[in-house]
Parts: C-alpha cells; structure tokens; sequence
C-alpha cells in the first residue's frame, strides 16, 4: 500500500481499492471500490476515479479528472465494465474517460506513454494505443481506435467507430468522420475532412529512413493522387511494400476500414 504521507488527509479512498507503492493522491480526491493505481502515480486534486478501473504505474493524473466513470450510453445497465489505462501517461486537467459497453469488448483502453492534455474526452470502448498525443479539448466518441504515434490537433472531434492510424496528424478543429490511413495529415471542420500529405516531419522525428519516407510518399499517391480504386491502390501497395516494409502499414489499415477513407 501507498504511505499515508502521499495521500492528502481530505481524500477519500474506498477500502477496497488498490492502492500501490509511493502513489501521491491530492486534496479533496476520490478513490472508489475496484479501482487500482500502480506505483508512483501521481493523482492531483479534486480528481474522482471509479469504477473497475486499472491504472498502471507513472501516471499523472491533474485535478479535476474523471476517470472510470460509466458510459455516456443510455444502453448502459450499470454492468461491470472496465477501463485499463497503462503506464507512463500523462491525463490533464479536466479530462473524462469512461468505462467501456458490454455492447463492445466491455473495455476502454489507454495504452502507454500517452499525452492527453485539458478539456479532452475519451466515451467508452475506445483504444487510445502509445505515444499518442491528444491535445486540448479532443472529443473521442466510442468505440474508436487511435494508433501509436498519433496527434490529434485541438479541438478535433472523432466520430464514433472511426480509427485513426498510426503516426497520422490532424490540424486543428479537425473533425473525423471516416478512417484516416497511417501517415497521413487530415484537415477540416465539416464532412469533407481530406487528407493534405504525409506527416513528414513526424516521421523524421522517429527516425524514419529517407528511403522508407519516399516509399510511403509514393503510397499516399497511389491511395489518393492517381485515381485509383481501393482494390487497385492495395494491390499496388501490396508491390511497393517489398521494396518498403513500413507501406505494409496502409495495407493492413486499408483492408480492416469498415467506415471507408477521408479523401
């Protein structure tokens, strides 16, 4: 258990939650049953944490969070659902994130060394994978995936059963209504959100060779610049990735979109 010189006098900690080595919990914070919270986590003020919820160890958590709360789904009869959150995250002031739906998986899952900053919302059943950088004000709807690598721009807003590839940026005010493809940075407010290019600079941030960027510059043209039906882009991108390994990534994306492309 945490040393109760961590855990701030006003916090309220149900007797059956799990609470491991040198966690801090701040002021006016409140820890429900079936809740666990691994070592070294930080929880700030005011933040309310319940349900079954499993958070992994070095989290930050700031004030004014909730976290593990039921989904926002009128479908919902108070069934044992859960949210794993793993290590190393970094949750900003007043974040939401909800449990998952026994309509889905029953899970809401945040993976590792992710950044999600103030005001952002993640609904029940959505896979938020690693190194993943929300920013301020992002509203995920449920059951969406988000790849590692990814950044949402603020104030982007993700429809429901979307998923967002890997290493993919989206501008500002983005909002998402279909699939967006790995690498890719996706922009606009209304249903006609269209890809602009490959996330360049990302990709040399993480140590991309120029050789694998050119080759998944030519499958971007191939996806949406030569006219080309999603049946022929995969089967020439199926070509290029055994000259490019990392174009096998829009193949695989591709071939599981149920909601189709942005273009």
């Amino acid at each position: 258990m945490s040393s109760q010189d961590n855990i701030h006098p006003t916090a309220i900690i149900h007797k059956e939650a799990n609470i491991g080595n040198n966690v801090t919990i701040g002021p006016y914070s409140v820890i429900g049953a079936g809740v666990s919270i691994g070592q070294d986590t930080v929880i700030g003020n005011s933040v309310t944490i319940t349900g079954n919820t499993s958070i992994g160890f070095n989290n930050k958590i700031f004030h004014s969070s909730s976290i593990g709360e039921a989904p926002q789904d009128k479908k919902y009869n108070n069934e044992d659902t859960k949210l794993i959150i793993g290590n190393n995250n970094t949750i900003r002031e007043f974040c939401t994130i909800n449990r998952g739906t026994t309509q889905d998986k029953g899970e809401t899952i945040i993976g590792d060394d992710n950044w999600i900053m103030a005001y952002v919302h993640i609904a029940h059943d959505c896979i938020i994978k690693n190194n993943c950088i929300l920013a301020n004000a992002s509203n995920i709807a449920g059951h969406v995936e988000i790849d590692d690598f990814a950044i949402l721009g603020g104030f982007t807003g993700v429809h429901q059963f979307c998923k967002i590839g890997s290493h993919v940026i989206t501008a500002v005010g983005t909002v998402v209504y279909k699939d967006i493809p790995p690498y890719i940075i996706a922009a606009g407010n209304d249903s006609h959100t269209r890809p602009n290019g490959i996330n360049i600079e990302g990709l040399k941030r993480r140590g991309f060779s120029k050789e694998a960027i050119s080759g998944i510059k030519k499958g971007y043209k191939i996806i949406y610049r030569e006219g080309n039906s999603i049946e022929d882009a995969i089967s020439q991108l199926h070509n290029l990735s055994k000259e490019v390994a990392e174009v096998a990534l829009y193949i695989d994306f591709i071939s599981k979109s149920q909601r189709g492309l942005v273009r």
